[in-house]
């Protein structure tokens, strides 16, 4: 499966990735919402910045991924903080994401820039951060 994920551009998340300082993706919540569940290695993920209008830049492919069972808020702030070398949290980011109950980690491999292209939101009514597409086929204008 395709996945379109939003990236916190005011924290550089895409440049990280790029460079290779960052190698894993967070996502996180009191419930069990994507991509919890819905990701799976060998899939491929296209990134957004957060502020670029629909435009993918990158693509990378799932190596691996994590979906914790339900935690306290100390056992999510303890399991942020261990992989944190990974996924290169700001401070602002860790307090976003430690100590959610729920707590998807991804990591990636290939990360490549691409010839930018928009998305098709239309077909989406939730604008969430990250958008599970099947296939990046039928979202591309």
């Amino acid at each position: 499966m395709d996945h379109i994920v939003y990236l916190d551009a005011k924290s550089n998340e895409l440049g990280n990735l790029l460079i290779g300082s960052k190698t894993m993706i967070i996502r996180g919540a009191t419930g069990r919402k994507l991509p919890y569940g819905r990701v799976e290695e060998g899939d491929l993920l296209f990134f957004i910045n957060n502020n670029a209008e629909g435009v993918v830049k990158a693509k990378a492919t799932v190596s691996s991924v994590f979906n914790s069972e339900k935690m306290t808020e100390d056992e999510s702030r303890a399991l942020v903080k261990k992989y944190q070398n990974k996924l290169q949290l700001t401070d602002k980011q860790f307090q976003k994401w430690a100590g959610k109950r729920y707590i998807v980690l991804i990591g990636i491999t290939g990360i490549k820039e691409i010839k930018p292209f928009f998305i098709d939101k239309s077909n989406y009514g939730n604008m969430d951060d990250w958008l599970p597409v099947g296939s990046i086929g039928s979202v591309k204008k």
